[in-house]
């Protein structure tokens, strides 16, 4: 079991807190790392480019001319795509890039990353961030004097709301839960800065 240092969010120690090695402490599958941050990367694409092929352009329903007699290469409308102003041929159609990976791969990939931060010395274990109502400027200076000015993953506990609307507005900050911390968030961020309780909770998900 493996200890890091617990601040409170005045930057002053707190104790210790263990962490559970069979999430904390594994070493890391780059390979399903990179394959749940592709297939998450794919999850947040659109997709909802599109062209006209030769049915949805306007016109060409009449043949230009007659099939013989004419010298000219035979054609059935004006919108076939040799035309100007002509349908897309094999352009992109609305479509979905998400898929699923197994259940199994994509927890391995939350331990292995949560395991990275901690052997890195990225991860930042906070007794609590309370606040009495939503206040940008005192969650700034909670990261301050934790000595985080970098790009930070914030994972509170449940129900934290006044935490989350205190840090939605400052930059290279982002939140989330236990529950919706997601492998490419961790992978983007420089630290980790997670409170007791939701450590907690990762562990009793994970373990």
């Amino acid at each position: 079991m493996a200890n890091v240092k617990l601040f409170d969010q005045t930057g002053k120690e707190a104790g210790q807190v263990t962490l559970n090695d069979a999430v904390f402490g594994i070493e890391p599958n780059e390979s399903v790392v990179f394959d749940v941050v592709v297939s998450q990367r794919a999850n947040l694409r659109q997709g909802t480019h599109a062209v006209k092929n030769r049915s949805a352009v306007s016109g060409g329903g009449r043949k230009p001319w007659r099939q013989k007699g004419t010298g000219r290469a035979r054609q059935g409308s004006i919108r076939s795509p040799q035309w100007r102003g002509g349908g897309v041929v094999f352009g992109p159609t609305p479509r979905s890039y998400g898929y699923k990976l197994p259940q199994k791969v994509r927890r391995l990939a939350l331990k292995s990353v949560y395991s990275a931060k901690v052997a890195e010395d990225k991860f930042v274990a906070v007794d609590a961030l309370s606040f009495e109502t939503p206040k940008t400027k005192e969650f700034a200076q909670a990261l301050a004097a934790l000595s985080i000015d970098s790009k930070v993953l914030v994972i509170l506990e449940e129900g934290n709301k006044f935490a989350e609307l205190s840090a939605r507005n400052l930059p290279n900050v982002k939140v989330a839960t236990a529950a919706t911390a997601s492998v490419l968030d961790i992978v983007n961020a420089d630290k980790l800065l997670v409170t007791k309780e939701a450590i907690s909770t990762i562990e009793e998900v994970l373990a």
